[in-house]
């Protein structure tokens, strides 16, 4: 991948951005902080089904105002949102988080087929029709796949899209020379997680056996900015499947049990097939093939984030290859000594730079 020189009205912060306004948090009239206790950030949120692109979509709302539409990714849930959530509602936003199709009490089709990009972008412009017809525009924040999701909202539907804080997860624009999969197999290896993850039925096995609660352990906890391997048969390379997780101090067993029940429910299957439509995007999206982003955005990631220390991203992060496909970018921040969930062991910093960066388009 070719580089540009950096461009000079590209900002990027190394560390926590300085806050341009600190009037912001009076206007919450509260003297808690953003990170508000669990019990209280679960209150007020409202759940309904949506029915959406064929399918029952479950969506978390609070707040009234203009629409932010929250993106988790892999492996979680509305529930990664919880604390954008009641932050944003109480600053005058409507958060409207939902579990992406084959995620959590959204329905999952069993083709892996029908989770292509075509088919999740798809389910949020009918979301948007049902929860946002008043609004011709709105702001968008995703993390991990719901980045991916995210910019390609943007690519494919730019008009429904006021401004973007997209987190971990950088636009990389589509090779026409090489399909995902047999270039990440060649660069990794078959043990890279992403191909352990394409065929569908030894994987699903395979966690089924370490159990939910374990599986969402060893993810959420994991902080090796190293490529992520997964060998099969080996799990997540523990000397035992029993040896203890010590959870960080922003995921509590509570958290762990809430994703663990949830996935319980219909396994991972839906989650995976996110990654097993990877050459399928690849195929799909040759019309876009070149396309910019053109819509503003605000790129936030972690320097121990495993995606932002694989090969060549840094380069093409603050060379000006992000800057060339993503014109509007505003600001990139770099948070030291974070790693790859970056919205739930943060969450106060997430907030501020969120809000920030979207009174500026209200």
């Amino acid at each position: 991948m070719s580089l540009d020189q950096p461009n000079e009205e590209l900002s990027t912060s190394v560390g926590v951005a300085a806050i341009e306004d600190q009037d912001w948090i009076a206007s919450m009239n509260t003297e808690k902080p953003l990170h508000i206790e669990r019990e209280e950030e679960m209150e007020g949120i409202e759940h309904k089904t949506i029915k959406v692109n064929g399918i029952n979509m479950h969506v978390a709302e609070k707040g009234q105002g203009p629409v932010i539409l929250f993106l988790h990714g892999f492996p979680e849930l509305w529930y990664c949102w919880r604390h954008q959530m009641h932050a944003l509602a109480s600053l005058g936003y409507r958060a409207v988080a939902p579990d992406l199709r084959g995620f959590g009490d959204t329905d999952a089709p069993a083709e892996a087929s029908s989770y292509t990009c075509l088919h999740v972008v798809g389910d949020l412009i009918a979301l948007l029709d049902a929860v946002a017809a008043d609004q011709e525009k709105v702001f968008v924040v995703g993390h991990d796949w719901g980045a991916v999701i995210a910019w390609h909202l943007c690519l494919f539907r730019p008009d429904r899209v006021k401004a973007l804080v997209n987190l971990s997860v950088a636009f990389t624009p589509r090779n026409p020379q090489y399909k995902p999969v047999p270039a990440l197999k060649a660069v990794y290896g078959g043990d890279y997680y992403m191909c352990t993850f394409q065929e569908e039925g030894d994987i699903e096995d395979e966690l089924a056996s370490l159990g939910c609660a374990r599986v969402m352990k060893e993810f959420l906890s994991n902080r090796n900015p190293g490529p992520l391997m997964l060998p099969k048969g080996k799990g997540f390379g523990n000397a035992s499947p029993d040896a203890p997780v010590t959870l960080p101090s922003w995921l509590s067993e509570d958290d762990i049990h809430y994703y663990a029940s949830n996935f319980e429910k219909k396994g991972f299957t839906g989650a995976l097939n996110y990654f097993r439509n990877l050459d399928r995007n690849w195929e799909l999206t040759a019309p876009w093939n070149g396309a910019k982003i053109l819509v503003p955005v605000k790129f936030i990631v972690g320097d121990q984030d495993l995606v932002y220390n694989s090969m060549g991203a840094k380069d093409y992060i603050h060379k000006g290859g992000f800057k060339k496909y993503v014109p509007l970018l505003e600001e990139v921040v770099v948070m030291e000594g974070v790693a790859h969930f970056i919205n739930e062991e943060r969450p106060d910093e997430i907030n501020q730079h969120i809000y920030d960066f979207f009174k500026k388009f209200d």
